[in-house]
């Protein structure tokens, strides 16, 4: 500060001095010895000011100066208060911090005296168990000793001895449970079970009916077997195009025989040659007509016989098609049986037994009616009528319990409600009914062999017959090789090969035969 108070000084004096080179150049020569000295004094007087300015600001920066430094040393000593504050608290904490350390290393000393008591402790109560267990081993081997000298048998034979016979009587104690379970719920079940199926088949008898594979058309004379046949056969050939069928004609008197796979098909050809022998005008234009006629006349009766069925049944809301396919059951069998009675009978069936157990009778008859839906469709496309049913039943939304009924009422899956059972069992009332069904005598015969030949092919079979129409096959066992525990099981295993390796209608009862014979003498 007092280096720019003399600086400011000095430009003062420039300045001063500036200005009275000015003067004397404006006052001219005239008087330049007074102005000479009136600059000087001028001079002296400005120099004079100059200086004392300069001392007044010399002594104004000194005390600004010593202000400064005072701020600064008040700010100084203010931080090392600050940090001498900060420097005690650490020093507290850091002693705090000691203390803690210092008591818990006390604790943990504490801890580990009474750790190394409670070793000391146990290792001697080690001792004394390991003592005791050598004792006990020995007392042990003592007595096991002294058994197998009383008994006469060592410790492994004993055991063995000992698994047998629990084994044994574990057995023959489950069998006998199994066997009084059965007992019980045959008691129980059966008794209502034959009530319910005979309520059921008392309140329904409808008739059924059987459909051969060929349908005859009878003739008002043998000339009209030439007039269906036509100039070279294209009558005839103009017929099997449009119907899809063989028409046979043969030597038969008055006679020709409609033959096709699809009975539908067969009763078109079967109705529309009925109209051409009665109408008279046989050729290629008129079979056409009529075959269209007679085609749209025959979808219209399959529509009005499911409508029918479902009115019957009071079943609602059915999609139409499965009604079609309820109605193309009417041209449909199965081992002679027709596939629309059958399964009306089955609803009906189902329906009662329904009833009879508080369940939902609607269900029950929606499953009874299309469990064999799937048939119809077996001759239109791949697969069995079990996957077609459940496809078409899946397809035109069916409830849950009504598909299960179709899937499952050849045991192919397994049962998911109490009625798919009543379809399934529903099913086997109406195809085992006496009559019902036909079966070529070649193919009982084949099924009877092989029913007896499954049975004797287990162990400890001495004879099997097959009895009640196949209805039942009766199995004698050896009584020495088979006992009572073992006879459950081989009816088991019998039915199940049975289920396995043999198609057949409804049940077969397997009856496993043992006789023990005691014989005594008295003298």
């Amino acid at each position: 500060m007092a280096g720019a108070a003399l600086w400011a000084a000095i430009l003062a004096v420039a300045g001063a001095a500036g200005i009275a080179g000015t003067v004397f150049y404006f006052l001219g020569r005239r008087s330049e010895r007074r102005l000479a000295e009136a600059g000087e004094r001028t001079a002296g007087q400005l120099l004079e000011r100059a200086r004392l300015e300069a001392d007044t600001a010399k002594a104004e920066a000194l005390v600004a100066a010593k202000a400064d430094a005072l701020q600064v040393r008040e700010a100084a000593e203010r931080e090392i208060e600050r940090r001498r504050d900060d420097m005690q608290r650490v020093e507290r904490r850091l002693e705090e911090r000691e203390e803690g350390l210092e008591r818990r290393a006390s604790g943990l000393d504490d801890r580990e005296r009474v750790i190394k008591r409670q070793d000391q402790a146990l290792s001697e109560r080690e001792k004394h168990v390991k003592q005791g267990e050598d004792e006990l081993a020995r007392v042990l081997a003592e007595q096991r000793h002294r058994l197998e000298q009383i008994g006469g048998l060592s410790s492994a034979d004993a055991k063995a001895e000992l698994v047998r016979g629990l084994t044994d009587a574990a057995k023959s104690e489950a069998a006998a449970t199994v066997r009084d379970i059965r007992e019980e719920a045959k008691r129980t079940a059966d008794r209502e079970a034959k009530k319910i199926v005979t309520m059921a088949i008392q309140r329904l008898a409808s008739e059924t009916t059987a459909e051969a594979t060929v349908s005859a058309v009878v003739l008002p004379n043998d000339e009209m077997k030439g007039r269906i046949i036509g100039r070279e056969g294209r009558n005839i050939r103009a017929f099997e195009t449009a119907t899809g069928v063989d028409v046979i004609i043969d030597d038969t008197p008055d006679t020709v025989i409609v033959s096709c796979f699809d009975p539908v098909r067969r009763e078109i050809a079967r109705l529309a040659l009925s109209q051409l022998i009665q109408d008279g005008r046989i050729h290629p234009g008129r079979i056409e007509e009529v075959v269209g006629k007679v085609g749209r006349d025959v979808e219209a009766g399959i529509v009005e016989a499911g409508e029918q069925a479902v009115y019957d049944l009071g079943i609602h809301g059915m999609h139409t098609e499965l009604v079609r396919l309820v109605g193309c059951m009417k041209y449909r069998t199965s081992y002679g049986q027709n596939m629309y009675h059958h399964s009306k009978e089955v609803s009906w069936l189902a329906g009662i037994m329904a009833a009879e157990l508080k369940l939902d009778v609607h269900l029950a008859k929606r499953g009874g009616l299309l469990h064999d839906i799937g048939k119809v469709l077996t001759h239109e496309h791949d697969g069995t009528h079990v996957e077609l049913g459940v496809e078409a039943a899946k397809k035109y939304g069916e409830h849950p319990v009504v598909i299960n009924c179709i899937a499952a009422h050849h045991d192919d899956v397994p049962h998911e409600s109490p009625i798919s059972m009543i379809v399934q069992a529903a099913d086997a009332v109406s195809g085992s009914r006496p009559g019902a069904r036909r079966e070529a005598f070649e193919s009982y015969v084949k099924r009877l062999t092989r029913l007896e030949e499954i049975a004797t092919a287990f162990a400890g079979v001495e004879k099997a017959f097959a009895i009640q129409a196949g209805r039942e096959v009766r199995i004698a066992v050896v009584p020495e090789s088979v006992d009572d525990r073992q006879a459950e099981e081989l009816a088991e295993q019998v039915a199940r090969k049975i289920e396995n390796e043999l198609q057949y209608p409804g049940q077969i009862r397997v009856v496993v035969v043992r006789e023990t014979r005691a014989v005594n003498i008295a003298r």
